[in-house]
């Protein structure tokens, strides 16, 4: 049996157009007394977010750099990813007439 390609369905020719788009966001970290600020920027055609994360170390524990980068940069992007969700459910409430919308 030979596999065939999975293709999508369309029920009509404008819908087979599909737009692919991609989507960068550019993550910033610094340091500055035991401190870990991220940034996660991202630019679309309709603006731009920003997303922050911090972290400290605990003064108990060891100083190990790259967990506190881990920690702040995953906040950042949650930060932003909360935008995101944010917007898509002001959108989709102004587009439905709904109101508050939860996503």
């Amino acid at each position: 049996m030979r596999s065939r390609p999975l293709r999508p369905q369309f029920d009509h020719q404008e819908d087979a157009m599909i737009e692919a788009k991609r989507w960068n966001i550019v993550i910033t970290i610094d340091e500055h007394d035991g401190r870990t600020r991220a940034t996660a920027r991202l630019r679309t055609r309709d603006g731009e977010r920003v997303g922050v994360g911090l972290a400290r170390c605990n003064p108990a524990d060891h100083e190990v750099p790259e967990i506190g980068d881990e920690l702040a940069v995953a906040r950042a992007l949650t930060d932003l990813g909360d935008q995101l969700l944010g917007a898509a459910a002001a959108d989709i409430g102004e587009n439905t007439h709904e109101g508050d919308v939860h996503v």
